[in-house]
């Protein structure tokens, strides 16, 4: 069973009116037990072996003592037991920049309508955006099902590798593809299809939640608030990495004593992005704070890593997860008024589960049973990714 967070604090002269301020985001129990009963320390014991760090300072310690090792790293981890070196590592994601470049290049039509149950929604517009017409078996390792299913994951790479008549490189696919098509034998093939799902699949997901967790959280948004500064905020609340893992090692007993040689470390943004130490009404969507702030040099900020190496794919993300809010806003969507809590699981990437967005008046009249307006929702987006076997 979840346990409802607290209503976000009133926005600075909205005395409790603003539609944000009535929703109540619920926390899955581990999460919603980290806030209640370990806010505002420093350390904290998780596990017999492991510790968690909440603290900006000794964080920074921490994190700067040494850099993350292969299997500490979110995205390049290794693969099918192959390690991916550094210089590799840049090679890839330079070559999912390009497709990104292309995105961002191409205008987001003035009539699409993004409506529905988000982040399904923003994934689905953004692997079309981002994909492009990549074979089926490279598209469908975009599916939100393999994220929660790793043996699938493993299953749908093993097939598309092993299916005959490859496409031929060229233009036509997206650079992240044409390393598949110009893989060799069946292991190299095997290894293609896996990078592509390390490297675009982060972007459609993060994207998507991120803009998600925005909408949640402050939608509709003042007309002078800009969009780089209600990521910023979301990202604060609902970092996209709530946790960071650092393996034992001799290094961390010589930060603090309290840590033994035996421990692990979990880094917890979910923790110092709300601390009250740190934070002018910590738990309040403020996105006007970041006027004065700079998301780089701000102690215990961490969505996309700590300052020794941030994650390579946030140059990526936020220029798109802008360029999504700018058309959701300029089309006059917003949450549906009918909803008024939003489930946050335990997963890896942070994020609302389902938020229901439309237009103003359609959604004030859909939603007056919340039951009905989630099935509905959740049978539109069956539809329309029907082609993608199970998505979501």
């Amino acid at each position: 069973m979840t346990t409802p967070t607290a209503s976000p604090e009133p926005r600075p002269g909205s005395h409790g009116s603003h539609p944000s301020t009535r929703r109540a985001t619920v926390f899955a129990p581990r999460l919603q037990a980290l806030l209640d009963d370990h806010l505002g320390k420093d350390l904290v014991r998780l596990e017999p072996d492991t510790i968690g760090i909440a603290g900006a300072e000794l964080s920074h310690r921490i994190l700067a003592a040494r850099k993350a090792t292969e299997t500490e790293r979110p995205t390049f981890k290794p693969l099918h037991g192959r390690s991916i070196d550094k210089p590799e590592a840049a090679s890839v994601m330079r070559t999912i920049g390009k497709d990104v470049r292309r995105a961002l290049d191409q205008p987001i039509p003035e009539d699409k309508d993004l409506s529905g149950p988000w982040p399904l929604t923003g994934h689905l517009f953004l692997r079309d955006l981002l994909l492009r017409e990549d074979p089926y078996r490279l598209r469908i390792l975009m599916s939100r099902k393999l994220e929660i299913d790793p043996k699938l994951t493993w299953t749908t790479i093993v097939a598309g590798a092993l299916l005959p008549r490859r496409p031929e490189p060229g233009p036509h696919l997206t650079h992240i593809a044409n390393l598949f098509a110009e893989a060799g034998g069946y292991h190299d093939r095997r290894y293609a299809m896996g990078m592509y799902r390390r490297a675009a699949a982060p972007v459609c997901f993060t994207i998507s939640t991120l803009v998600a967790n925005a909408l949640w959280l402050g939608s509709p948004f003042d007309d002078g608030v800009s969009n780089r500064n209600i990521l910023y905020e979301a990202m604060r609340l609902l970092p996209p990495s709530w946790n960071l893992l650092r393996n034992r090692g001799p290094e961390y007993p010589l930060v603090d004593s309290r840590i033994g040689p035996g421990d692990d470390l979990l880094m917890l943004p979910l923790l110092s992005h709300r601390d009250p130490a740190l934070w002018e009404d910590p738990q309040a969507f403020r996105p006007e704070r970041w006027d004065a702030l700079d998301p780089d040099d701000t102690p215990g900020y961490m969505p996309f890593g700590h300052v020794s190496e941030r994650c390579w794919g946030r140059h990526m993300v936020m220029p798109l997860a802008e360029k999504l809010l700018d058309h959701i806003r300029g089309t006059g969507l917003v949450v549906a008024p009918g909803q008024l809590t939003a489930e946050v699981p335990l997963v890896g990437l942070l994020g609302v589960k389902t938020v229901h967005v439309g237009r103003a008046g359609r959604t004030a009249h859909a939603n007056r049973s919340s039951s009905a307006s989630s099935a509905n929702s959740a049978n539109r987006a069956g539809a329309r990714d029907k082609e993608q076997v199970h998505h979501g």
